[in-house]
């Protein structure tokens, strides 16, 4: 099933032309193929990462070399970069003003995830900062803002299309029952095995099917919804290394973030693409 690359377009990013041009290129078959799509999908990732990508390099590399003495915290000054990130990619035509808004959703999902969670604490944010509600700095809305920032991208550069996706209804019911989970586990039961296995009920039949180079290919969507978590998780190993925020057992030394947020990010990928599902097309495969 072949596909011919789209025209551009006013919602399209800089990116669009890049693609088009990378998608048009014929590298011949074989070896060379395997090798043109394995680099052509790395290359698409690492955009579609670009925003949370950006802002763990700058957890890190403040964590390593930001100065003690600074006049401006370094929570501040991450938020004030975060805030540059959107504004330059949004100039730049790096990102679509669509996607754009997804982030500004997450933002505030986040935020309201994070006061409740440092306020029982769930994590805690060591370190002073000025721009921030409550114990909570502004930058870390912008780390659930690189979920829905990662899901919008990808969505759209590689062209995703389903097969036996559920209701919309249902998928909003079962988000809406993970993001209650979340706060309300803290006073009653935790009902997260109940969501793992409606979330295997409500999606066992769907597939996504993602184009590469110019032939849609296919996987179990929850199948990418494990590996879009793993890559989280790995993230986050990253992030409390550098003590963007610290989880119980962490204060005298950082320690490998334990498996079970796995499961935590696992759901919470589920929120993120109901959310972005709202936004974009539920499109079955051409025929």
């Amino acid at each position: 099933m072949a596909l011919q690359p789209r025209s551009g377009g006013t919602r399209h990013s800089r990116f669009q032309a890049v693609r088009e041009r990378l998608e048009g290129f014929d590298p011949g078959g074989g070896w060379r193929l395997w090798l043109y799509e394995f680099l052509l999908f790395g290359f698409k990732q690492a955009w579609a990462c670009l925003f949370g990508a950006m802002l763990l390099f700058l957890l890190l590399a403040t964590f390593l070399f930001y100065p003690d003495d600074a006049p401006l915290h370094r929570y501040d000054f991450l938020t004030l970069a975060a805030l540059g990130i959107q504004v330059g990619m949004l100039v730049l035509k790096l990102e679509t003003l669509e996607e754009a808004k997804v982030i500004l959703i997450f933002h505030v999902v986040g935020t309201v995830m994070e006061l409740f969670k440092t306020a029982v604490g769930s994590w805690i944010y060591p370190e002073a900062a000025i721009l921030r509600i409550g114990g909570v700095p502004l930058f870390s809305g912008f780390m659930y803002a690189a979920v829905g920032s990662y899901i919008a991208r990808v969505w759209r550069i590689f062209d995703f299309r389903f097969t036996h996706y559920p209701p919309h209804w249902a998928t909003w019911l079962l988000a809406a029952a993970v993001y209650v989970n979340f706060f309300a586990h803290h006073w009653t039961v935790d009902i997260r095995y109940a969501l793992f296995a409606a979330t295997a009920l409500l999606f066992w039949r769907t597939r996504v099917y993602f184009r590469n180079w110019r032939e849609h290919r296919w996987m179990p969507l929850l199948v990418g919804f494990g590996l879009v978590a793993l890559f989280i998780w790995f993230a986050e190993n990253i992030a409390t290394f550098a003590r963007a925020w610290t989880y119980p057992g962490q204060e005298d030394g950082w320690q490998m973030v334990s498996l079970a947020k796995f499961g935590s990010w696992y759901l919470l990928m589920l929120i993120s693409f109901v959310l972005v599902a709202l936004m974009q097309p539920i499109r079955a495969p051409d025929q």
